[in-house]
């Protein structure tokens, strides 16, 4: 049997369950992540009993994955990525047992994995508390009502705005903020200076301002899904043009006052990342106009979607 092929599965209790989604679903070799219940002693919870703490149940996400492409390991490293380990109550604005962290382990390997894990993150010195994550057996997984499930591409606008007033992109951004000299490495002097110090590349000599080719455009630095050339445009302003995100909840917007001008500056929402403005000029219907700097993307042609992780916008080209 093709080992690519065998998959496994990994349970992570993060708070709020719409949040613990997005982080995980586009790593390479993911297949899918389910939002659910587990850890109570009640079977088949609904979402308000779970609220109210009778039940037991922590909201859960369930991982399916292809260990021959992305191993345990790296799963775990995420998940400490999008937590306050150090919180026993809760996550955030959000209290109670239901909104406790937890890794269920489905077996021997990935308990030792994850407590060899734990004791490495307390072991750091990253946090002044103690790590309060529980770690325990997987028992009964119950997935979550329908209109849970993606939550972020059903509501984009309120899962943003949710996510924002939770303080868990500020607590992310302050305890795991991407590591300026690993980036400096990473990137060319343009991506990065563009990126992370809001700089601009020069109009039409920038890789993908002209660039026609079918696929979708991710954030350089996270990967995050942002655009699709299903929505690019050439608006003659020589940087790539697009007339709306890929997807809502991976961008945020601010105001931008430099240079004398009232602009509104569009970022990565899990990178950071400086993309360029959005500007109100552009084609019908929305009459929006996305302008992107091509050093802070990275395109991922449409027969390499599946291959990168990035299986399910497929459809879009169908």
């Amino acid at each position: 049997m093709d080992e690519k092929k065998i998959t496994r599965q990994a349970t992570f209790a993060g708070g709020c369950f719409w949040c613990m989604v997005p982080p995980f679903e586009h790593l390479p070799g993911v297949q899918k992540v389910v939002s659910g219940y587990t850890g109570g002693y009640s079977e088949n919870p609904t979402y308000e009993e779970v609220c109210r703490g009778n039940t037991g149940h922590m909201e859960a996400v369930q991982i399916t994955y292809y260990p021959g492409i992305i191993n345990y390991r790296d799963l775990l490293e995420e998940f400490w990525r999008q937590i306050d380990p150090t919180d026993a109550g809760g996550q955030f604005h959000d209290r109670g047992v239901s909104y406790q962290t937890a890794i269920f382990y489905h077996d021997a390997e990935q308990q030792l994995e994850a407590e060899s894990s734990k004791e490495q993150l307390q072991n750091s010195g990253r946090f002044k508390k103690p790590i309060a994550t529980k770690i325990l057996p997987a028992g009964v997984f119950y997935p979550a009502e329908d209109y849970h499930q993606d939550y972020h591409r059903k509501e984009p606008y309120h899962y943003s705005r949710y996510r924002e007033a939770s303080g868990r992109d500020y607590f992310i951004k302050r305890h795991w903020g991407y590591d300026k000299e690993k980036l400096r490495k990473k990137l060319s002097k343009m991506q990065y200076e563009v990126t992370q110090n809001n700089a601009t590349e020069p109009p039409f000599n920038n890789e993908f301002w002209d660039y026609k080719g079918e696929g979708i455009y991710v954030d350089i630095v996270s990967g995050e899904p942002l655009f699709s050339s299903l929505d690019k445009f050439d608006s003659g302003c020589g940087w790539p043009s697009f007339t709306r995100p890929l997807e809502a909840a991976s961008i945020k917007e601010k105001s931008d006052r430099s240079h004398f001008m009232n602009r509104t500056e569009v970022r990565s929402r899990k990178g950071d990342s400086h993309l360029g403005h959005v500007f109100d000029d552009g084609p019908a219907p929305a009459g929006l106009r996305y302008c992107i700097n091509s050093a802070a993307l990275r395109f991922i042609p449409r027969e390499k979607l599946a291959e990168e992780g990035y299986g399910d916008y497929l459809s879009l080209f169908e």
